[in-house]
């Protein structure tokens, strides 16, 4: 493509959005364009990245016998069964009101409508395992977006798979992470598998696909000498809590110096070392009051406190309800003379505080030398807090360290939840009815893009690998003007586009050093330069990735690529 002709726009300037650097990046060298940070539009050089990415994935999901289909985006929740109310309320979801009064959503996934659809299709064993799977625009209301990387609006692929027995489903599921290893081998991203939460999906076991980056959203933990990897939050602590071996001292109720409406952590104004702090949450559930202890030195880790209470969400008491059951705005509640009816639940770590303070269920006031049991009873101890660098690995192997990354892919063991709710059922060898168990498999596109293109980059702009650059040669003519030069760079693009290479023709009339920091920007792996040297036959040679120069007789040129992108 002659670069006069393209729709390719750079810019210096950063943008003054507070997005990463990779999104500002892309932005600058004309591969999206933002609105308000955003609303994302993918411009040329973008889709024909994002075209790379999506053949890639297409021609691994074809190895796995996988077959693509389109399943609609926008959906009725009158179509959907009563037993799926919970969809209706997820708060990720985009909810529309057409002009006939119809509630409808844009489908984040399709577990649901797709094995309706394969329930009327599939009813023997003969016809499993099968394999269906989509690439398209999903949209959900992330409340923190962050670009190319969390936005409201991405691509995504996502696959489902649909078995016979567990034996089956367990072997594609192996299949499937084998898919994603490889694809992420081919682009040249490193990453981890780690054992994840289900999250809103109803299942057996699921993992993530983390690619390691120090300015990542997601934390992971991981041992030091084994293989353990999970996400953070399912990172269970095995560290046992003694009590500290000396005097209880007597109960006393102390007055804060400072109004404690006006501050959230009333207890830290204390200037107590945190492990004696016992903090405080309160949860509204099922219309009755949880509250929740934790030590002030730990972090509370509500993912663990939502599968422990086996509940989608979670939602804080406001003060009005905590006012009407025990007298005092949540910030105020401490375990001390609750309610009978109030259930506590502490995480293991409470069990080791001797002495300490804890906030008084009386605006204003705490108790200091509180002791558990003692002092207060608990429902159950259990863990429901962030494991922390330095502790055993749960492995037993090892201690635990954290890194931090871009969740890529997360791939779902969904058993017979669905199939059974959906009654999708097919008849086995034996004539028997059973229910078809079934896999789900995502894989973010747009977030695959946004990663890339984070690691991809140096100083001047991209450095994108031969498999997903948007051209393969970046030809420049140093003076459109001279003749011989132009006549040379026209040959050189004739020749190239026979041979197969895709070739980005800058044909601008502009300077040279415009032209070099342009392509320099845009980041194709290789730069051909038709200078005044062509009038001995010679052009200049540029690898993106390494900086290697050097010059070459034109003719010659063919061979020194094709050896060039055998190589990389």
């Amino acid at each position: 493509m002659k670069q006069s002709l393209s729709f390719i726009r750079t810019n210096y300037e950063v943008p003054s959005n507070q997005l990463t650097n990779s999104n500002n990046l892309l932005e600058r060298a004309g591969y999206i364009h933002l609105k308000n940070g955003q609303f994302i539009s993918y411009l040329p050089l973008a889709k024909r990245v994002l075209f790379k990415i999506e053949k890639l994935i297409r021609e691994e999901m074809n190895k796995l016998q996988a077959n693509e289909i389109s399943l609609p985006i926008l959906n009725s929740f009158q179509q959907e069964r009563p037993s799926n109310d919970a969809v209706s309320k997820n708060v990720e979801l985009f909810h529309i009101q057409n002009r006939k009064s119809e509630k409808l959503y844009l489908a984040p996934s399709h577990e649901e409508i797709l094995t309706s659809i394969v329930k009327g299709h599939v009813k023997s064993y003969k016809q499993l395992p099968l394999v269906l799977y989509q690439i398209q625009t999903k949209f959900r209301d992330e409340l923190e977006q962050n670009g190319l990387f969390k936005s409201l609006e991405f691509i995504m692929k996502d696959a489902y798979s649909f078995h016979n027995s567990n034996e089956s489903l367990d072997e594609f599921y192996g299949k499937m992470e084998q898919a994603y290893s490889t694809i992420f081998s081919r682009l040249g991203l490193a990453y981890k598998k780690v054992v994840a939460d289900l999250g809103n999906y109803r299942g057996e076991i699921s993992h993530e696909f983390i690619v390691l980056s120090e300015n990542g959203d997601v934390t992971i933990a991981y041992s030091n000498e084994s293989d353990y990897a999970v996400n953070i939050d399912l990172a269970e602590v095995i560290t046992q809590h003694f009590t500290h071996a000396e005097e209880l001292k007597e109960l006393k109720k102390q007055k804060f110096t400072n109004d404690p409406d006006k501050n959230e952590d009333i207890l830290n104004q204390l200037e107590l070392p945190p492990e004696k702090i016992i903090k405080t949450k309160t949860y509204k559930i099922n219309d009755e009051l949880l509250v929740v202890l934790y030590r002030g030195d730990h972090q509370l880790n509500e993912v663990k406190l939502k599968n422990l209470l086996h509940v989608k969400n979670l939602t804080l008491a406001v003060d009005d309800f905590t006012r009407e059951i025990i007298g005092c705005s949540a910030n105020s509640v401490g375990p001390i003379k609750l309610p009978v009816q109030v259930k506590v639940i502490a995480d293991n770590g409470i069990k080791s505080i001797s002495n300490g303070v804890a906030c008084a269920n009386e605006d204003g006031y705490y108790y200091e030398n509180v002791n558990p049991e003692r002092d207060f009873a608990i429902n159950a101890y259990e863990d429901i807090r962030y494991i922390q660098e330095g502790e055993p690995s749960p492995d037993g192997i090892g201690t635990i360290q954290f890194a931090k990354g871009f969740e890529v892919a997360h791939i779902f063991k969904l058993g017979s939840t669905y199939s059974v709710e959906s009654e999708a059922l097919f008849v086995d060898e034996f004539g028997d009815e059973k229910p078809l168990q079934m896999g789900a498999y995502g894989l973010g596109v747009s977030r695959l893009f946004a990663v890339a293109s984070q690691f991809y980059q140096d100083g001047s702009g991209f450095t994108w690998p031969n498999s997903i650059a948007p051209f393969d040669v970046h030809l420049l003519t140093e003076n459109v003007e001279n003749e011989e030069e132009w006549l040379v760079s026209e040959q050189l693009y004739n020749i190239l586009s026979t041979y197969q290479f895709d070739v980005l023709f800058d044909d601008r009339h502009t300077t040279i050093d415009e032209k070099l920091n342009d392509a320099n920007l845009i980041g194709l792996p290789v730069q051909v330069i038709v200078s005044s040297k062509v009038q001995q036959g010679i052009v200049k040679v540029q690898y993106r990735r390494t900086g290697e120069t050097f010059e070459c007789a034109k003719e010659e040129l063919i061979d020194r690529l094709n050896e060039y992108f055998r190589v990389y």
